[in-house]
């Protein structure tokens, strides 16, 4: 049940932790905790997938530590038994960079979910919202990495020879075919090599909602790749990659998301 609806969170609204996790693309100008702090849902807690993510690192959004995440989720109020909804304000639907990560670092998958539709939809139904931040009791949180979810360059290069697993990329496919050049600079455009591109975006509906289960593996069988082998997604930073993880987790239970961190921020460097 990765997926959750308006309905569930608002009668189950005292029984979960919630998490606002809304991160905008740099030329959006926009700013996920000022909308936080302006308006969220009642109880929620902001996750700024920025500062909470590897710091002395150039690239974006790659995965912290161990003992950085711990911190990160005692500060939070978080505890290993907490059923979490996580949500999200933005187009690029962020909430799935934080389910993923709180499945890499060992929550249980089964009590993690994403508010399908986000913000978006939760207020177009006319659901209560709050502009109170939410300060939180520290908690005690235990963690641990599952290594085998997340992939490096040095192994993504590897994997062109072996062919041990499948990347899809989540970016447009001008971004993918290098018709465009990319939204960070410093990176060459392209893709890549023996890669698929599914852009996220054809599988997230007009109210920020996923599409069908049907049209989600139609969309995957559209790429004719070999359904045995794992599949490793990839994206601009490894945002959208997740969204592709949770997508295809919907239609195959047994997955647990697997994601090229650096994706093409590193890949595509010049």
């Amino acid at each position: 049940m990765s997926l959750v609806d308006a309905n569930w969170l608002e009668e189950n609204i005292n029984n979960v932790k919630i998490i606002d996790c809304s991160w905008h693309m740099p030329q959006t100008s926009r700013n996920g905790f000022e909308e936080y702090l302006n308006e969220h849902i009642p109880n929620a807690i902001f996750f700024d997938l920025d500062k909470n993510s590897k710091t002395n690192t150039d690239l974006p959004h790659m995965l912290t530590d161990l003992n950085s995440w711990k911190k990160i989720m005692e500060d939070m109020g978080i505890e290993n038994k907490d059923e979490v909804v996580i949500y999200d304000n933005s187009d690029v639907i962020s909430s799935c960079r934080c389910w993923y990560n709180l499945i890499y670092f060992g929550h249980d998958p089964k009590l993690v979910h994403i508010l399908d539709g986000g913000f978006k939809k939760w207020k177009k139904e006319n659901k209560i919202t709050d502009n109170k931040e939410v300060i939180s009791k520290n908690s005690i949180y235990s963690c641990e990495e599952n290594i085998e979810l997340v992939k490096s360059k040095k192994q993504i290069d590897e994997n062109i020879d072996k062919n041990d697993f499948t990347v899809i990329d989540a970016r447009s496919r001008e971004r993918f075919e290098g018709k465009v050049a990319e939204p960070r600079k410093g990176l060459r455009s392209g893709s890549i090599q023996n890669s698929f591109c599914l852009p996220f975006n054809e599988l997230i509906n007009d109210d920020h909602t996923f599409v069908s289960k049907d049209k989600i593996l139609e969309k995957f069988k559209s790429l004719n790749f070999d359904f045995d082998k794992n599949l490793v997604f990839s994206c601009g930073s490894g945002v959208t990659a997740s969204v592709l993880a949770l997508a295809y987790s919907l239609i195959n239970d047994k997955y647990m998301p697997t994601i090229y961190d650096g994706s093409w921020s590193e890949y595509g460097r010049n």
